[in-house]
């Protein structure tokens, strides 16, 4: 606070600027404590929380507070997560959904990606985990779309059709490896490590080694670059991971 002399009068000092939260974030969850958790977990990362108890309140919640994000638990009064992950689909298929759920079987987990759900974690898991994948969910949302056919030295990837050519001859590619080329394309002349690979490419609960990686780019310069063994366009950064150069 501040006195004007000339009118006696106090003047308050303006408060200090507030840092701009990064965005909503809706957690549909019914269990109080975990209401709570969740809130500080995201609240302490500069967003902004919005929290449901039970299905109703967070599509209504979802309709009018346009999330970046929902974190959502499968188990539910009201509507069922299942039920109400399809419906927030298809209101915003754009928005991401990460499930809650302590479902582990394979089953379920392809299941939950059919009906639309960006990512699930599993309980018991770390705040860290979480924040990582619900900010991985926002960043591959926010990702400007790259074209359907890609070029590079002598080389054409059709992404959409999942074919490729190189020199004009066609070149058998698996869809893991369409995956993570695209992945490459998508981050251009960036270092990508091995762990950024697994996370982004092969997902958290895949749990392949870091030579999962190594072996997929060799195969990757077996089909694609004219010299696999002097590589100009999938390099290695030694100590660091690999570089994409079109």
């Amino acid at each position: 606070m501040t006195m004007d002399i000339e009118t006696s009068e106090y003047v308050l000092d303006p408060a200090p600027a507030q840092p701009e939260n990064l965005g909503t974030i809706l957690v549909i969850e019914d269990d109080p404590r975990m209401q709570k958790v969740l809130r500080k977990i995201f609240v302490d990362e500069r967003y902004a929380v919005v929290v449901a108890g039970d299905g109703h309140t967070g599509l209504e919640l979802f309709r009018s507070e346009r999330p970046i994000a929902v974190v959502l638990d499968l188990i539910l009064p009201g509507i069922s997560g299942r039920e109400l992950c399809q419906t927030l689909k298809s209101i915003s298929s754009q928005t991401p959904v990460i499930i809650l759920s302590a479902i582990s079987e394979v089953v379920d987990k392809v299941l939950l990606l059919e009906l639309g759900a960006d990512d699930y974690v599993t309980k018991p898991y770390s705040p860290r985990e979480l924040m990582a994948r619900v900010q991985a969910a926002i960043r591959r949302q926010r990702k400007p779309p790259v074209a359907s056919t890609f070029r590079f030295g002598s080389c054409e990837v059709d992404f959409k059709s999942m074919t490729a050519w190189r020199s004009g001859t066609p070149v058998v590619l698996t869809a893991h490896e369409f995956k993570l080329l695209k992945f490459f394309t998508e981050n251009l002349h960036r270092v990508l490590t091995r762990e950024v690979l697994l996370n982004e490419v092969w997902g958290y609960n895949a749990y392949p080694t870091t030579r999962t990686v190594d072996n997929q780019i060799l195969k990757l310069r077996q089909k694609l670059e004219t010299d696999p063994a002097t590589p100009k366009h999938l390099l290695t950064i030694y100590g660091a991971g690999y570089k994409f150069v079109p």
